[in-house]
């Protein structure tokens, strides 16, 4: 199954249906009067969240849905029935904007989430609502008010604990792979990953999800690479790990160009709590790893007071094991920690300047 995180829709609300202009015509009934039913509300578009769904690509193939037409009213006093709804199924996570894509509608967080996004138009009243004392036999009725229309973004935003960051190549998709049954694709080239992927993770009898995204590079807020318009999958993470190669030129300026990616997204990225690692430690000699050590060291303590609680710099490696427990174990202790705090009233919180 193909990943698609965006879409692009229209939807139509069902119009109300016509109210009916009739009158009793039985044998023996002299003042027979109107008897013309109301017409039936039209259905509306409604977003539901279900479970099953970790995709929007079934927004690839159909992107516009109508809600059905109310029944006409009917002799007899019969009114219409309601048109059928639109239901549109969107996974966990998925948020709802206008079509500017700004102004958000919905945010689906939670399965069984129902939201209307158009509703239906009211049904015409048949003749037989116009009857008064003065007039007894009205030969009117009102057509079914239309339905409401609008074009609408669908985005998904995967819902996990934690999220790995790093650049190309840093050995996120490694990581996944050891510590979950996630089977992210490995290779040793970057943009290895083009989609962003979730994995169970299991520490000390502990469970908690994981988010992989793609690797970020310099100007990724400007479209370079792959951009950074996978971010969004992590704004939702109670917790980041950050993890740096440690065979690459220089640990502190890599950890420097992901800083500064993830504060010109905004969206609060910039201030979770993060834990830095040095990944592939497996692959460097004892001196380089010092070496690497050290600047990550100093670009971590030069990180400015807009910067989020750092943890670190750890030392992993995927490949032998080395300090994988160690760091989920600190990953579990932040998330539990960030529940606590959510979980806490506001005047209850430790202040920050």
């Amino acid at each position: 199954m193909k990943f698609l995180d965006q879409a692009r829709v229209y939807v139509r609300s069902g119009d109300g249906g016509a109210g009916c202009v009739s009158f009793r015509r039985e044998k023996f009934i002299e003042f027979g009067g109107p008897d013309g039913g109301d017409g039936g509300r039209g259905g509306d578009v409604v977003a539901e969240c279900v479970e099953g769904l970790n995709t929007l690509i079934d927004y690839r193939y159909q992107q516009h849905f109508k809600a059905k037409t109310g029944g006409h009213g009917m002799g007899k006093n019969r009114a219409g029935g309601r048109g059928a709804d639109a239901v549109l199924k969107a996974p966990v996570g998925t948020q709802i904007f206008e079509e500017d894509e700004e102004t958000l509608i919905a945010d689906l967080t939670e399965v069984g989430q129902r939201v209307v996004i158009c509703k239906g138009g009211n049904g015409g009243f048949g003749n037989a609502h116009f009857t008064t004392s003065t007039n007894r036999a009205p030969r009117r009725a009102n057509p079914g008010q239309p339905g409401e229309e609008r074009t609408i973004v669908l985005r998904l935003k995967l819902i996990a604990d934690a999220g790995l960051i790093g650049l190309p190549n840093a050995g996120k998709s490694t990581f996944l792979a050891t510590v979950s049954a996630a089977k992210p694709k490995i290779a040793d080239y970057p943009f290895t990953t083009l989609h962003p992927g979730l994995g169970v993770v299991r520490s000390d009898d502990r469970e908690f999800v994981l988010a992989d995204i793609p690797g970020l590079i310099e100007g990724a807020h400007e479209g370079h690479g792959l951009g950074d318009r996978f971010l969004g999958h992590i704004e939702r993470c109670r917790a980041l790990l950050h993890l740096i190669d440690a065979t690459g030129e220089h640990a502190g300026k890599d950890y420097k160009i992901v800083r500064g990616e993830l504060a010109a997204y905004g969206a609060g990225l910039s201030e979770k709590p993060e834990i830095v690692a040095l990944s592939k430690i497996d692959a460097v000699d004892a001196d380089h790893l010092k070496k690497q050590r050290e600047r990550l060291k100093r670009a971590v303590s030069s990180a400015g007071p807009e910067s989020g609680r750092q943890t670190g710099p750890m030392l992993i490696s995927s490949a032998s094991g080395a300090g994988v427990k160690e760091a989920l174990r600190a990953l579990y202790e932040t998330i539990e920690a960030q529940k606590t705090l959510e979980r806490a009233p506001e005047e209850a919180r430790p202040w920050s300047p």
